[in-house]
């Protein structure tokens, strides 16, 4: 996404609210997963460059972390999405769990091209690439859905994997009693005709052919549940997982399912695959959506996606909402970078503003 000129795009929480609002919530959906569908497919690692994200964790004011997820579309441009998670926003400073923000930078010059909001966005693609997952790895005629956790993903969880399956019923489980009995008013404007149901970790767990877990859970405090007795082709997208000895599935079911990370490297450090040996964990995202016939073995047997939260996954959906933007006419072009006429004198500026400015 290059500029002509050395303004960077900005598209503002409002633009992207806008972009949604025109095109609707399940055609950005159901874009969304297509092209995760489609870059899954070819995704090539020689011309694609992603690391592990990397940050800052910290206790104190609040246990928090901040993180940026590179990557580098080879030739192209980088794109780095940067992540704040802390779990105590919500209940003390009314702010949602997740904030972030993703910058893309032009690779022939180091401009800083475009800068958007990456809050709607990582609900937007957490939700989809779980829906992706669950259409390759869930049993087709899957039609309970369980969320355990029912905080700002489970929204997006529910609306994106309700695109790929004819859902009748959503089990929901949540320590929060408000988060529970506000979750079907919350998800009312995806207008599904489903039954809602509140019910204890235990009936969720057992009751469901899907489920997503996306839970605050503390260091050390994991797993969510154990000893269960499940469907057996119950399909777990775990969304939660996001520290080291962050953990919400237990070993005993990760050792006798198909265990699925959306990205190895990540997901052995931070993910559920911290709990296994390398040699223990099946195919990755790519990997299966690539070969879906390989892998259809895998509908009838308990699985679990690994969702650490893949670069990959913020940039396509970062390309489908600054492609909106310019079909809409969204956003601002705003220098930020400093960059004089004489670009080897930083000073140049000087003498261009009245005396009032000194």
């Amino acid at each position: 996404m290059k500029t002509d000129n050395n303004a960077t795009l900005v598209l503002s929480s409002q633009d992207a609210q806008k972009i949604v609002a025109h095109f609707g919530l399940n055609e950005i959906m159901d874009s969304l997963i297509a092209r995760l569908i489609s870059t899954f497919r070819n995704f090539s690692p020689k011309q694609t460059d992603i690391p592990a994200r990397a940050g800052f964790h910290y206790e104190k004011p609040s246990a928090g972390l901040v993180e940026w997820m590179p990557l580098h579309s080879l030739g192209q441009e980088v794109m780095i999405k940067m992540v704040g998670y802390h779990p105590t926003n919500p209940n003390g400073h009314k702010l949602p769990t997740i904030l972030s923000t993703v910058s893309c930078y032009d690779t022939q010059t180091g401009h800083l091209s475009g800068l958007m909001d990456g809050v709607l966005l990582t609900a937007f693609r957490t939700g989809a690439a779980s829906a992706v997952a669950s259409r390759y790895l869930a049993h087709a005629d899957s039609k309970v859905l369980g969320l355990i956790g029912c905080g700002a993903q489970s929204i997006t969880q529910l609306h994106a994997i309700s695109r790929v399956f004819g859902l009748e019923k959503v089990l929901v489980y949540d320590k929060d009693e408000r988060a529970v009995s506000s979750f079907a008013e919350r998800c009312a404007v995806l207008d599904l005709n489903l039954a809602v149901e509140p019910t204890d970790m235990e009936k969720v767990v057992i009751g469901s052919d899907i489920l997503v877990t996306a839970t605050s859970i503390d260091v050390g405090a994991g797993p969510l549940f154990d000893g269960l007795e499940t469907k057996p082709h119950l399909h777990i997208n775990a969304v939660g997982s996001d520290f080291p000895g962050k953990v919400e599935v237990p070993l005993s079911f990760l050792k006798n399912s198909f265990v699925c990370p959306d990205f190895l490297d990540q997901a052995l450090i931070e993910g559920e695959c911290q709990q296994l040996d390398k040699k223990d964990i099946d195919a990755g995202i790519v990997e299966v959506v690539r070969d879906p016939a390989a892998f259809s073995f895998v509908k009838k047997q308990r699985s679990v996606f690994d969702s650490t939260g893949w670069a990959l996954e913020d940039y396509v959906a970062m390309e489908l909402f600054m492609e909106h933007a310019r079909e809409l006419g969204l956003g601002q072009f705003i220098e930020i970078e400093h960059i004089p006429e004489d670009v080897k004198n930083p000073y140049d500026f000087m003498g261009q503003f009245s005396e009032q400015y000194y």
